[in-house]
């Protein structure tokens, strides 16, 4: 089925996909870092390859050094059986050039567990975030879906953290959301309330960000 959504640079959409059947795919902290390792080789426009060959390129430029990338992080959310991006198109096809390296994170997966079939839920979705509001909003949602779904300290990863100055290793680029408030705290504060609003407004709020 084709997708019935056309990405434009400068445009923010919310980017997410799930296991089939629900299923796992991250297992365990190493598949999360892989993927997350992916998420970071793959946002280039001159292709690497894989991330194997990538790692003996002896000309390697990491990204920030000169590199032109793909997309722009906002805010990302790994689960064990699903995954929410909300990303910003830089480059000409830029989500869909991405998407389709990332997703190769399936061969890797099919190897590691010796299974095969397809891994995700058929094609990634994707929704044009077209306000201000509804950005503001999905940013919650996105940062905070480990908690929408209550799954607790499981294999899970998101950019929560890099909001909270927490993270180390920062992908996104939070100035469009954070830059909205005087401090973390004030969105911090808008994010609970955000996000309790979502948990008790699930048909209003679907619409919204999905």
């Amino acid at each position: 089925m084709a997708r019935k959504i056309e990405f434009a640079e400068r445009e923010y959409y919310h980017i997410f996909n799930r296991g089939v059947d629900k299923r796992n795919i991250f297992d365990d902290k190493y598949d999360l870092d892989r993927f997350f390792k992916s998420m970071q080789e793959f946002n280039r426009v001159e292709p690497i390859g894989s991330i194997y060959e990538n790692r003996f390129n002896k000309n390697k430029i990491e990204l920030g050094h000169g590199v032109s990338k793909l997309v722009d992080f906002i805010c990302y959310c790994l689960n064990p059986n699903h995954f929410h991006f909300i990303l910003e198109q830089v480059s000409e096809k830029g989500i869909e050039k991405f998407m389709h390296r990332l997703l190769g994170y399936s061969k890797y997966y099919n190897h590691k567990y010796k299974r095969s079939g397809v891994l995700f839920q058929g094609p990634f979705k994707a929704v044009h975030i077209n306000s201000n509001e509804q950005l503001l909003h999905t940013s919650v949602y996105v940062n905070l879906n480990n908690q929408v779904h209550k799954l607790g300290n499981g294999v899970s990863k998101s950019s929560w953290r890099e909001y909270a100055g927490l993270e180390k290793e920062e992908i996104c680029k939070k100035d469009i959301i954070l830059g909205q408030f005087k401090n973390f705290k004030e969105y911090e504060e808008f994010s609970r309330s955000s996000l309790e609003w979502i948990k008790n407004n699930k048909e209003e709020a679907q619409f919204l960000i999905e």
